[in-house]
């Protein structure tokens, strides 16, 4: 099968996905290095999000494969380091408050792709990103990167921080973002759900 870069990159990043899952769960060379590597793979699979759009469309190379292929790539990406982190114990210190974002999350991912599929089976519509929701995407991304590197950042100067202020700021964000993004998702598609019709 012959791809083209945008495709590879989008294929890269599931690839990606697993290694990423991986050094989260697991503590490879201890917990810091764990850390370091987890989020130099994420950081390295958020870009490949941003990227491979960019260069599908400055160079006209969207394909179905990809339009089927990116949404994918994107899902698995943010569901499988969200469920990584909560199955972590090196995580258990914020387990509790992650749990309740990654399920607004998920159910946010999942109501909008529900909207997508009524409205295409519906007029043909294909529902493209909002600046809100690609805003939504940096401050999902930024979170998952404060989570996994605010001990790697901080204790170092602060050794007996345990405080998550980045975790929590980041978690809030990520809430607020996706919440918004996703109700203005249903209010501005709402004609192709309503039981009224």
């Amino acid at each position: 099968m012959k791809l083209n870069l945008p495709n590879r990159l989008t294929l890269l990043r599931i690839i990606l996905v697993p290694l990423c899952m991986y050094f989260i769960l697991f503590s490879v060379g201890g917990e810091t290095v764990s850390r370091i590597i987890a989020g130099v793979v994420f950081l390295i699979t958020a870009l490949t999000d941003l990227v491979d759009g960019k260069i599908a469309r400055g160079r006209n190379l969207v394909t179905n494969f990809g339009k089927f292929l990116d949404p994918l790539a994107d899902k698995f990406m943010i569901f499988g380091v969200l469920l990584a982190i909560c199955s972590s114990d090196a995580y258990s210190n914020i387990r509790s408050a992650f749990v309740w974002v990654s399920a607004v999350v998920i159910f946010r991912e999942l109501a909008v792709t529900s909207i997508r599929l009524v409205a295409s089976g519906a007029d043909n519509v294909v529902i493209a990103a909002s600046w809100l929701g690609k805003v939504k995407t940096t401050f999902q991304c930024v979170a998952v990167m404060a989570i996994i590197l605010e001990p790697v950042i901080i204790r170092p100067f602060l050794p007996q921080y345990n405080l998550y202020i980045l975790s929590y700021t980041g978690m809030f964000l990520m809430v607020l973002f996706t919440v918004w993004s996703g109700v203005d998702y249903i209010r501005t598609y709402w004609k192709y759900i309503n039981p009224d019709k």
